[in-house]
């Protein structure tokens, strides 16, 4: 059995946040492979959040973002299962990541289910009139339905890539947090402020 050293560990946690115990066994699992390490966690964490996702969350934070310039800022709803959770490191690193990511991409939901049903149907709509029409009906739904994604990945928090690592989405990054704390996280709701526009 291959021997995992204590400064590998130590590595692998400063990488990715997981308990040492949880740092330990991937690189067991993996032969010592740093990348492969990560991603092991990365697809423990996503099941994790798997077999949590039903449980009642009713404690929690809401934290707020207001831009140096002052024209802009958010507050953000984010539950977790027991109370202990919101004091954790991890909790509140999330929680603020989440602050900055709706103030910096001005996310208008938090998922696709909270988009109500007329705005996707004039969104196809317009979708499928900037489509050849030559083109056989099967490729067009699919065209359809690929740019629909994209639509959703810009106004839908969890889907829109995280501003910190644009390889995953805010979901992903949700699950990873999950799977860190080891107790279930929700973003509930936001909202979004600007005064005067952009700059």
């Amino acid at each position: 059995m291959m021997t995992i050293t204590a400064e590998e560990v130590k590595k692998l946690r400063s990488l990715s946040g997981a308990p040492m115990m949880d740092c330990k066994k991937a690189l067991a699992e993996t032969n010592g492979d740093l990348d492969e390490a990560v991603n092991w966690l990365r697809k423990k964490g996503v099941e994790t959040a798997g077999k949590r996702a039903g449980r009642e969350v009713s404690e929690g934070r809401v934290v707020s973002y207001i831009h140096h310039n002052g024209k802009m800022g958010d507050m953000v709803e984010v539950n977790c299962e027991p109370d202990f959770v919101a004091s954790t490191d991890q909790f509140e690193e999330f929680c603020k990541e989440i602050s900055l990511q709706v103030a910096g991409m001005g996310a208008t939901h938090v998922s696709r289910d909270e988009v109500a049903e007329d705005i996707v149907a004039k969104e196809k709509e317009v979708l499928s009139d900037q489509i050849d029409d030559s083109k056989p009906q099967e490729i067009q739904d699919k065209i359809v339905e690929g740019r629909l994604s994209k639509f959703f990945a810009e106004i839908c928090l969890l889907e829109q890539p995280w501003i910190k690592d644009d390889s995953k989405t805010i979901e992903d990054y949700r699950a990873e947090t999950v799977g860190v704390i080891g107790e279930n996280i929700q973003i509930r709701r936001f909202v979004r402020f600007e005064l005067g526009g952009e700059d």
